[in-house]
C-alpha cells in the first residue's frame, strides 16, 4: 500500500491542527514552517505524499516547492518516492532521512 492510498499518517502529524493556510506561505515565512517539520514523525510520509501528488504549493516534509520541483526534474524514473526516501543509498535521500535542512538544490544541481 502506497502513501497516497493510506493517509491515516496526516492526523499524526504536527501541524494536523494548524490553519491550512499556516502552510502555504512564502519566502522567509517558508523557513519558519518548515524547520517544525523537521520534528515530525511523519514527514517522510508527507513529503512522499507531496512528491507523488506533484503538489504545487506549500510546506511539504519539510521542503519548499521550489526545491520538490528539483527532486522532481532530478529523479524522473522515481515511481515510489515514499520507498525511496526510506531506503535509498542516494546521498540526498540519506540526507532528508536526517534531522535538519536538507541542501536539496545543491544536490539537485550536479
Amino acid at each position: 500500500m502506497s502513501v497516497n492510498d493510506d493517509q491515516t499518517w496526516a492526523a499524526r502529524a504536527l501541524c494536523a491542527q494548524d490553519e491550512p493556510d499556516a502552510l502555504f506561505v512564502q519566502g522567509a515565512a517558508q523557513r519558519q514552517v518548515r524547520t517544525r517539520c523537521f520534528a515530525c514523525e511523519v514527514r517522510l510520509e508527507c513529503l512522499a505524499d507531496a512528491l507523488q501528488s506533484q503538489a504545487n504549493f506549500g510546506v511539504w516534509g519539510g521542503l519548499t516547492e521550489r526545491e520538490r520541483r528539483a527532486m522532481l526534474r532530478h529523479y524522473p524514473h522515481i515511481t515510489d518516492w515514499y520507498e525511496w526516501l526510506s531506503t535509498s543509498s542516494d546521498e540526498l535521500a540519506q540526507e532528508i532521512r536526517t534531522p535538519g535542512a536538507p541542501r536539496v538544490l545543491a544536490h539537485t544541481r550536479r
